[in-house]
């Protein structure tokens, strides 16, 4: 071996070890408050069609597990792609992308129930993704024959090939609010999404045939206003819908990650590209402004150094503009892993100069992956790095203390025997601050017992006993339904 080789391995070597003390370093510097969601998609996800109940729920299962593994506390589950049902409803027709013909699954099963019990018991959130005006994809798309199109087909609108609900027709309101409700009343999920399909995205050469809705309900604004105001009244009914019904139901919406562009506005970032609030006429800062949502999610999908919309630009932009709305940044897994670090880093993807500088905005208060199945699939390495480094320890989500501010309380009669810890807690009373999950901290000794260091948690659990084979002080406490967390139990020494 020459001395020249011998060089470059040493020169290696030094470097692998560093990257190793600086991820170590990552790792240890793990926030213990952070929402880490995934967006789990069904729309032309055929899978679901051709798989078996239990095949599905086997399927199901797994991706869960595999987002945990990876550090994800909250998953996004698509329940309305079209107009249609991941899950048992009255009002609208089973998905097409589950069953076909509008039918039910045979054998019988219940996605979004199914899908809320499983993420619950592994200590992870669960929101109902909505898209709300979006009916077809193609020009060739048959509806079911229980539709409520082929009752009232006076409120579609079809543009580009597509069908959608006319936004304009006040009817249309009340009925996607009516879906809405009937999810919130009977099925336990923690939050109500919806993503940045509000009015379509431009299809050139194309209009949006809104004009007689337009005549009728317009009031003398002009039709961008109009249109506006058309989705400002839906998002704010909506969410006093949610509330009215479940006070601690968040209302989330996920929207294009530019707002408008400063050349337009002088509110707008330095950024040349498509406007939320002109093509897709969707307000997102009065929506925030007026406390219509609980959290934001802007899909913040470009690389660091796009040339029309740079991700830190866009990043720093909606922190300066969130309105004290919980916010959290949306990211593309595949862009983010297919790009390499710029200069001077030597890092071969934009993960952790990303993360950084979302944990750096002093108003973000997490990530949000898309899609799902990319981090499954562990496109680029992705699973890999947040589980051993950025996501390595456990995070709780972020609470929510202006939809309740009192305090669960604490749980009582610690005790461990053969193997298991266990505990005592209030049964759940169809309130805010009703204890749903629990979590267990671990301490090498009992000098101090350090609750807002993340390595110090073992599990999040909505069970009242946990498996323990490590010897230590342990100290429990309780989550409520927006995540306010109890005073800590008395401490228990165990010796397995």
């Amino acid at each position: 071996m020459n001395q020249s080789s011998t060089l470059k391995r040493l020169v290696r070597a030094v470097l692998i070890f560093a990257i190793a003390a600086i991820m170590a370093d990552v790792s240890a510097s793990n926030p213990k408050r952070e929402f880490r969601g995934a967006w789990m998609q069904t729309v032309f996800q055929d899978g679901y069609r051709t798989r078996t109940t239990e095949q599905n729920k086997k399927f199901i299962s797994s991706e869960l597990d595999k987002l945990k593994a990876a550090g994800i506390n909250a998953v996004i589950f698509q329940v309305r792609p079209q107009s249609d049902a991941f899950y048992d409803s009255q009002i609208e027709p089973w998905s097409r992308f589950l069953t076909d013909g509008g039918k039910a699954p045979v054998p019988y099963w219940d996605p979004l129930k199914y899908i809320i019990d499983e993420a619950h018991a592994r200590g992870m959130e669960l929101h109902a993704w909505l898209n709300p005006y979006r009916v077809t994809s193609t020009a060739k798309q048959t509806l079911p024959a229980k539709h409520i199109y082929h009752k009232h087909p006076e409120r579609f609108v079809r543009y580009g090939g597509k069908l959608y609900f006319d936004p304009g027709q006040p009817e249309n309101m009340a009925y996607i609010k009516k879906v809405v409700a009937d999810i919130v009343k009977r099925y336990d999920v923690d939050g109500i999404h919806m993503d940045d399909y509000f009015y379509p995205y431009p299809d050139k050469g194309k209009v949006f045939g809104d004009s007689k809705s337009f005549a009728r309900y317009g009031k003398g604004l002009k039709r961008g206003d109009w249109r506006r105001d058309n989705v400002n009244r839906l998002v704010k009914s909506l969410n006093e819908e949610i509330k009215s019904i479940k006070p601690w139901v968040r209302f989330g919406i996920s929207p294009f990650g530019i707002w408008r562009n400063k050349a337009n506005d002088p509110r707008g970032s330095e950024t040349r590209g498509l406007q939320n609030y002109d093509a897709l006429y969707a307000d997102v800062l009065l929506w925030a402004e007026k406390g219509w949502v609980d959290y934001l999610i802007p899909q913040v999908y470009w690389d660091i150094e796009h040339p029309m919309a740079p991700y830190g630009t866009l990043v720093d932009w909606w922190n300066k503009n969130c309105c004290d709305r919980d916010l959290y940044i949306g990211q593309n897994v595949d862009v983010t892993m297919n790009k390499a670090d710029v200069a001077p880093s030597d890092q071969r993807t934009q993960l952790a100069s990303k993360i950084e500088m979302t944990r750096a905005a002093q108003k973000v208060g997490g990530n949000c992956w898309w899609p799902a199945s990319s981090l499954t699939k562990n496109v680029g390495g992705v699973a890999d790095s947040l589980s051993r480094y950025h996501q390595s320890t456990v995070a709780l989500p972020p609470a929510y203390p202006a939809l309740s501010n009192s305090l669960p309380e604490g749980v009582s009669d610690l005790n461990f025997k053969r193997g298991v810890l266990s505990w005592s807690a209030n049964a759940p009373a169809g309130r805010a601050d009703d204890c749903t999950r629990f979590v267990v901290y671990r301490f090498d000794n009992d000098e101090e017992f350090d609750l807002e260091n993340a390595a110090n948690i073992v599990a999040v659990t909505p069970g009242h006993s946990i498996k323990v084979d490590k010897a230590g002080y342990y100290v429990v406490t309780a989550l409520d339904r927006v995540n306010n967390e109890s005073l800590p139990s008395e401490a228990i020494k165990i010796k397995p």
